[in-house]
């Protein structure tokens, strides 16, 4: 039996790796025919197995029993002939471990699934824990379901919401809409009705000419309901049908909840609809609904009245014992005062108690709660044991992807939460930062240099327990096996990397003395009015960074030499000794007082939320993989970034090459340190040196380094017997691979790197200097040497001390960034009582724009 679910799990693996087609596409796996239908976008949480031999499907069947197999969100789906060749005897019976209730029938398709298992009890105390929720309930607010005009319905939004749930749905969760619009698509369906009567009415007696005047009369919004309340399951039914799911209406009034029969049938009726994969939709009846009871309101966690479809929602999530609460209204959550006031705060978490330190404004254009009324049935669902998220569902940008956001743990909206971090948020770390990077910038340059003199001195002081931190960080990631060897080798210290790092902190101190403050230009507009353009911090800096807990210091130090408050996330990877580096860091900025400037992220928010906190971050610099460059500036809104995503650097051997300096370059460009963002990838050969002892040499120097070598088009169509031919021209291997391609000219190789290349360095090997000057003028790239590696380029080798990373792009810093790359510049003037109005055509005044001269630089 185990052998067969192994085999079976081998199958299902297989099926689901050779996914690529469309729908309705058969392919040929492991020998037998399998078709993929509407559901295989969610793959692998649901497969359709139309035709399968009677061994096959009892293999299948036996496979659902597997605990290998049984895993949270697998759903096998048999098509109707599948389902009629398995004999009775293949299906598991009560006593076995699948249960009846894994056996659902929907549009005459029985499931064989899995669910998404979680106890409840408690709240989930972090985002990041939504991914596992198995049972949510959706509330639409009535203005996220209706128009602006309030007379029918957001179709376009109504149907991004239905796509979200039924996405959800097939993932093997259980989903719940509560539901407001009846009244509003009612109106809409009378005020036409009316509209024609009168209309027609009005033709027979008054001709045409008093159409425009009609009134519309005031519609009472319980006859709205009833006549909204069918048509909106229908678009409802409709819309799910699209996904191959079933959709059912539930209407309660309070009075449902209060007596005990009903509430144990509604209870029954929507688990029975849960079990065969119905999404119930649930609304107030008000067509019939009563007024609330007064004082009943919030008395403990088993009352609650049903005033409005937020209490409703509440209710049910806490009856239902559900996982997760989704309100989605008009504003993007909870706000510390009403939205739109100058000081209104978006406020990520909110936590029991924290309603002293909101201020609710008045309630939105439609419906008939408020924020205050949606807080409130969110602290009773999570007091009942449901996590809260209240987000807006009205957005076009986010409208789309609310939902699936919110499950899958990002960070929208508001998050309910009864655990309270240990430490400060990320928000308030940003604050900080931005206050304590403020006190920094207005200390003397002498007091910015002894904190970075300081940090210095620690990290040759306590390298013992430096090194025993990483030590750590090392045995964890070779137990797990999670980092290749080039990351562990970059993850690792040693006593000579520290005492680097602190020569480098040093030249930093030094070149700090006259950088924040700096006289740029002097210019005299007119007599007694004076300009000048200054250096000062951007502000606060995000700082990004993979298995590099040199970074810390490094970049912690250019910060301080700046002025810049500093936010910095670092690898789980490199968490203890980024933890004792920051830890030494705060130390040395105590000295001044302005320990807070310096913040280190560890709480778990991803680095997408961190690139969305535009108000508070003014510049990311990612350090890392390409992967993770790209991914940071995909998901920076509005933040700029700062980087390179990709490090394809070339060295162009030209026919006036020097023998001796050839292979020492390539091979300290190459081998030195390959997975170093300007290590080479691509070596281009002038075509006259082929088949010469020269590029015999580098050949042969290239095989004993054990350097991969992959041939480019043209060197390929030379060779008999080439090597691999590269898959693409614009590589970054970051290994001891590299590609090798034949070019006619120097004019041919720099038409080459601007194709292929990533702006970061090249490099010309040669001895013709009018050939070298014309490569270093025409190179479009960050850096461009001439018969040197290309692992020069980096700041504490460009005599910066350290770099926060190498920008590739073509505005602000460009290459290793540096103190002067943190800086940006503001416009100081001193006047005597000026107007622009003295410098009219009829004025006293004239123009002068003299430039004045700079003041002396401290020569230290």
């Amino acid at each position: 039996m185990e052998r067969r679910h192994k085999e079976m799990e081998l199958r299902l693996y297989r099926a689901k790796m050779s996914w690529s087609g469309g729908v309705g596409e058969e392919r040929n796996i492991d020998g037998k025919s399998l078709m993929f239908n509407q559901f295989s976008p969610f793959l692998p949480f649901n497969l359709q197995i139309s035709l399968i031999c009677r061994r096959h499907l009892r293999m299948l069947c036996q496979a659902a029993l597997s605990p290998v197999v049984r895993s949270p969100g697998w759903c096998f789906v048999l098509s109707p002939r599948a389902v009629a060749a398995i004999p009775r005897s293949y299906l598991p019976h009560r006593n076995q471990r699948l249960r009846n209730e894994s056996i659902r029938c929907w549009s005459n398709i029985p499931f064989l699934t899995v669910p998404l298992s979680r106890a409840h009890g408690k709240p989930f105390a972090h985002r990041s824990e939504l991914k596992h929720a198995k049972r949510i309930v959706v509330k639409l607010g009535s203005a996220v379901v209706t128009r602006g005009d309030e007379c029918g319905l957001a179709l376009g939004r109504l149907a991004s919401i239905v796509e979200q749930v039924s996405m959800l749905q097939n993932q093997g969760r259980e989903m719940m809409i509560v539901t407001s619009g009846a009244v509003a698509f009612g109106k809409q369906r009378l005020r036409h009705e009316i509209l024609l009567s009168q209309s027609v009415r009005q033709a027979l007696h008054s001709g045409q000419s008093q159409l425009k005047d009609m009134a519309i009369p005031v519609l009472e919004a319980r006859a709205c309901a009833a006549a909204g309340q069918s048509g909106l399951m229908a678009l409802y039914e409709a819309m799910f049908t699209q996904y191959s799911i079933c959709a059912a209406q539930i209407l309660v009034t309070n009075l449902d909840f209060h007596d005990e029969q009903k509430r144990r049938n509604l209870n029954g009726t929507l688990h029975e609809l849960l079990r065969m994969n119905i999404v119930p939709i649930i609304n107030t009846n008000d067509a019939v609904v009563p007024p609330p009871e007064p004082n009943s309101d919030l008395q403990g966690v088993n009352v609650i009245s049903v005033k409005d479809n937020d209490s409703l929602a509440a209710r049910l999530a806490v009856e239902m014992k559900t996982d997760l609460l989704i309100v989605l209204s008009d504003v993007e959550g909870l706000f510390n005062s009403p939205p739109g006031s100058d000081d209104a705060k978006l406020i990520d978490i909110f936590y029991p108690g924290d309603q002293q330190s909101v201020t609710f404004g008045t309630k939105s254009r439609v419906g008939m709660g408020g924020m205050e009324a949606k807080v409130k049935a969110a602290l009773w669902a999570l007091q009942g044991g449901t996590s809260v998220v209240i987000a807006n569902g009205t957005h076009p940008k986010i409208s789309g992807h609310v939902i699936t956001d919110i499950v899958e743990g990002k960070k929208v909206g508001t998050f309910f939460s009864e655990v309270k971090p240990a430490g400060p948020t990320v928000e308030q770390q940003a604050e900080m930062a931005r206050a304590g990077g403020r006190t920094l910038a207005a200390l003397q340059p002498e007091q910015r240099a002894e904190i970075i003199y300081r940090l210095a001195d620690l990290l040759t002081d306590q390298r013992e327990e430096i090194l025993l931190a990483n030590k750590k960080d090392l045995e964890e990631a070779e137990n797990k096996g999670r980092l290749a060897l080039p990351l562990l080798k970059r993850l690792s210290l040693s006593t000579s990397k520290l005492n680097s790092l602190a020569i480098g902190l040093r030249q930093i101190a030094v070149s700090s003395q006259d950088s924040v403050g700096r006289v740029l230009r002097r210019t005299r507009i007119a007599k007694a009015l004076h300009l000048e353009q200054v250096t000062v911090p951007i502000g606060v800096l995000l700082v990004i960074f993979e298995s590099r807990p040199d970074c810390l210091p490094q970049v912690s130090a250019l910060a301080i030499a700046s002025g810049n408050g500093l936010l910095l996330k670092g690898g789980k990877e490199a968490a203890h000794s980024n933890q004792i580096l920051h830890h030494l860091t705060q130390e040395a900025l105590s000295i001044h007082g302005v320990k807070d400037a310096v913040q280190l992220v560890n709480t778990r928010e991803e680095v997408e939320d961190l690139c969305r906190l535009d108000k508070l971050i003014d510049l990311i610099i990612p350090r890392g993989s390409s992967q993770l460059v790209r991914n940071i500036q995909k998901a920076a809104k509005g933040i700029p970034v700062m980087g390179h995503s990709e490090g394809i650097c070339h060295v162009y051997v030209d026919t006036d090459a020097s023998v001796e300096k050839v292979t020492r370059i390539i091979r300290d460009s190459k081998c030195e340190y390959p997975a170093a963002c300007n290590a080479l990838e691509t070596l281009l050969i002038h075509r006259d040196l082929l088949r010469t002892p020269l590029f015999d040499q580098i050949i042969d120097m290239l095989r004993v380094e054990q350097v991969k070598i992959h041939a480019g088009p043209k060197f390929a169509s030379y060779l008999t017997f080439s090597p691999s031919e590269v898959k693409s021209l614009r590589t970054e291997y970051g290994d001891l691979e590299c590609c090798i391609e034949v070019v006619d000219s120097v004019h041919e190789a720099v038409e080459h790197i601007h194709k292929y290349g990533s702006s970061h360095t090249d490099v010309i090997i040669t001895e013709n200097e009018e050939t070298a000057e014309f490569f270093l003028q025409h190179v479009d790239s960050a850096c461009v040497f001439w018969n040197a590696s290309t692992r020069f380029s980096d700041g504490y080798r460009f005599g910066l001390g350290a770099e926060v990373g190498i920008s590739t792009s073509r505005i602000h810093a460009r290459g290793p960034v540096g103190i002067e790359g943190l800086l940006t510049t503001k416009w100081l003037l001193r006047g005597d009582n000026h107007v622009v109005s003295d410098f009219s055509e009829h004025g006293t005044m004239k123009y002068l724009h003299e430039s004045l001269p700079l003041p002396q630089r401290n020569a230290n």
